[in-house]
């Protein structure tokens, strides 16, 4: 059983939820965000909240239970406060900058990297070492970040490159003589 399907989402103020067959959609004052839940799940909107219901006892159902209701617990937090990443850069002359839709990287290479803002993600860079990431969708802010830290992921000997806020980066000692 799971316990995390057990529990129904109860619907915050200020944000409207429909069901139609399998499909959960969202819309609260950030945007608005659908869900098609697997087969495997029956979801039901009654007295304010969302619940779900494995259909059968196969390791499937199971499975898609628990998973359906964070999606559509995720779906509501991303629609009423949104999801926000931070990352870090550290070197010298490692920086950041917005121009635009372009996230201008300079991290070493001999030319700048320019990152495309993808559509519904937006990206600040308050200080040239600081970039701010956040969007309504919990899965692509994850992914834009995971994309900028793949251009130079820090590196164990000085801790250079872009980590997430707060990573600890495992340092290894250099070579002695």
């Amino acid at each position: 059983m799971s316990r995390i399907g057990k529990k129904p989402v109860p619907v915050a103020k200020g944000v409207d939820v429909q069901v139609k067959g399998q499909t959960v959609s969202v819309k609260g004052p950030k945007g608005q965000r659908s869900f098609t839940v697997p087969d495997d799940v029956s979801v039901v909107f009654e007295n304010g909240a969302v619940a779900f219901a494995p259909r059968g006892d196969s390791k499937r159902a199971r499975s898609m239970w628990g998973m359906s209701r964070s999606v559509v617990e995720n779906l509501q937090i991303g629609v009423t406060q949104g999801f926000k990443k931070n990352l870090q850069i550290e070197g010298v002359g490692y920086r950041a900058a917005v121009q635009g839709k372009v996230l201008k990287l300079s991290l070493g290479y001999s030319h700048d990297v320019n990152y495309e803002i993808p559509e519904g993600i937006e990206i600040k860079t308050p200080k040239p070492v600081e970039i701010e990431i956040s969007g309504i969708d919990e899965q692509r802010v994850g992914q834009v970040a995971a994309e900028i830290r793949a251009w130079r992921p820090p590196e164990p000997y000085k801790g250079k490159g872009v980590k997430y806020a707060g990573e600890f980066i495992f340092r290894k000692e250099g070579k002695k003589k």
